[in-house]
């Protein structure tokens, strides 16, 4: 569904260009490494790394899909290393995001724009980088792969209602298979904020489909038409948020709604500049309510 509703809304041109040129892969990441903070002379592992990264995320093939080049999911993994406490052992903090275009404009949209303190892997010049998604091979494919399901899930919810739930189930598959690590981020007691509590928002507990069903009303009946019917898609972008508000009530500060808003907060203040005052109004209380801690950023909504 989600392939087909993207190539519909793909331009023709674009489709005839891309219908004879092959079917690629699903991902186009951007991996950008910073280890200014680690003392080493041995600085080209770094370039090394994140060559070898993005390579992992863009040259397998994660779905049984065909994708067009047009349709790849673009996203961004900025890598700040913060350690090396032995040769070829690193920590690191991680900015994961997820884009995706919005139709008929030049605009791209974030997804995901998600902080994952929890790094730690190993990795040495010329590492195959193996992954096999039924068992646990190494920390830094497990981090990889998951985050590529979870980039792949989040783009098909938003192209058709849980479209996502096949690739939340494989992100949920690399949590498990991560257990008996011990690396920090795979487990639920760690904290309220990490890889396994996002994708048991995503993937497990069924109390989030309304914030899923959201995403896709958001983009889909939201974002898509905002050139060409405004004042219907901040409608229909306000149902959304009444929607979230439905399991924020019993679910307070999950890390699904949290990120959400991480990703949204400066395009929700763009899309709600203009529009009819009362429905401005209603948008801004009920993100009082959804994200409280912006409401600064949020009162420029009701201002003019």
């Amino acid at each position: 569904m989600r392939l087909l509703i993207k190539s519909i809304l793909s331009t023709i041109g674009l489709v005839l260009c891309t219908t004879f040129s092959g079917l690629a892969q699903e991902l186009n990441f951007t991996v950008n490494i910073n280890a200014d903070q680690v003392q080493t002379t041995e600085r080209g592992i770094f370039q090394e790394m994140g060559t070898a990264f993005e390579r992992f995320l863009n040259e397998k093939t994660w779905t049984g899909d065909n994708f067009r080049n047009n349709e790849k999911i673009k996203g961004n993994l900025i890598l700040t290393i913060q350690s090396q406490p032995s040769i070829g052992s690193f920590t690191a903090n991680a900015q994961v995001q997820v884009v995706r275009p919005v139709y008929g404009t030049n605009y791209e949209t974030l997804l995901l724009n998600f902080a994952d303190r929890d790094w730690e892997f190993a990795y040495t010049a010329s590492q195959p980088l193996d992954f096999n998604e039924n068992s646990y091979l190494n920390n830094i494919t497990s981090l990889l792969a998951y985050y590529a399901y979870l980039a792949i899930g989040l783009d098909y919810d938003s192209f058709s209602p849980l479209g996502g739930n096949q690739f939340y189930e494989k992100a949920l598959n690399v949590v498990n298979n991560a257990q008996q690590a011990g690396r920090p981020g795979w487990r639920q007691f760690e904290n309220t904020r990490n890889r396994y509590w996002l994708i048991e928002n995503l993937g497990i507990n069924n109390q989030y489909q309304p914030v899923r069903q959201a995403i896709y009303a958001y983009h889909l009946n939201g974002l898509d038409i905002l050139k060409t019917e405004g004042d219907k898609c901040r409608a229909n972008i306000l149902e959304a948020f009444k929607n979230i508000q439905q399991v924020n009530r019993t679910l307070p500060n999950a890390i699904l709604i949290r990120s959400f808003f991480d990703s949204k907060s400066d395009e929700i203040v763009n899309i709600f500049s203009e529009g009819p005052l009362n429905v401005r109004r209603e948008v801004y209380n009920e993100l009082l309510k959804l994200d409280p801690t912006r409401s600064a950023k949020y009162r420029k909504i009701v201002q003019n």
